[in-house]
């Protein structure tokens, strides 16, 4: 999968042929495509082309699970005799499709039962059926940045997603971006928003100053 950096290169080499600007920084170029990038992904998402490309998805492979009450979970209508588990720690960003959040699979660790994606609302009334004490599905939600999970007994989950996060590491001043990182995005895709990013940042290169006071470029 092509890199922060080699994407970041693609385009830098596309734009020095239109107009070369010694103000226009890998962290201008990186956003303009995340942009363009989460746009087209959602896109796809619509039209149901993603789960099958597993080499845009990232796993976590353990994501530790902690007891929470039923009002915690979302599920305060419940009056059957349930148990909540919830992640442990906030889950990184997680990148919005057009069905909600783009998760291919929550498992077990070892991948061998795969869980079941819903909401508290459907769990609820999926909990009011008759048929309810019969069901053993192992079902999920999504809410508020953490992973809830009904009546299970695990210490952990596996996560497959794509996370939506700014890779960046705070560890020196200024933040990185972490330039060996893969850059998420189908590489049928790369073109189409290395188009839209050209287009971009060849217009705001073109903008005009006032005066000495405006004499930077708008990028830096």
């Amino acid at each position: 999968m092509t890199t922060i950096g080699e994407a970041i290169s693609r385009v830098r080499n596309t734009l020095k042929a239109v107009k070369e600007d010694p103000f226009l920084t890998d962290r201008t170029i990186y956003f303009s495509l995340q942009k363009y990038a989460q746009t087209l992904i959602k896109r796809e998402d619509n039209q149901f082309r993603l789960m099958k490309m597993s080499q845009i998805f990232k796993v976590l492979p353990y994501v530790e699970l902690i007891d929470v009450d039923k009002i915690e979970a979302g599920c305060i209508g419940v009056y059957s005799e349930c148990y909540f588990k919830r992640s442990k720690d906030k889950l990184p960003n997680i990148l919005n499709g057009m069905f909600g959040p783009i998760i291919r699979t929550v498992s077990s660790i070892d991948g061998s039962i795969e869980m079941f994606r819903t909401d508290p609302g459907t769990w609820i009334s999926i909990t009011k059926s008759t048929t309810f004490k019969y069901n053993k599905r192992p079902y999920f939600w999504y809410l508020n940045g953490y992973l809830y999970a009904p009546n299970i007994d695990w210490d952990a989950v596996r996560i497959e997603a794509i996370f939506d996060g700014v890779l960046e590491t705070c560890d020196t001043d200024p933040c990185l971006i972490r330039q060996d990182d893969p850059f998420v995005l189908p590489e049928y895709l790369f073109s189409e928003v290395e188009q839209f990013v050209v287009k971009e940042l060849t217009m705001a290169m073109s903008v005009p100053t006032d005066g000495p006071d405006d004499s930077q470029n708008a990028l830096r």
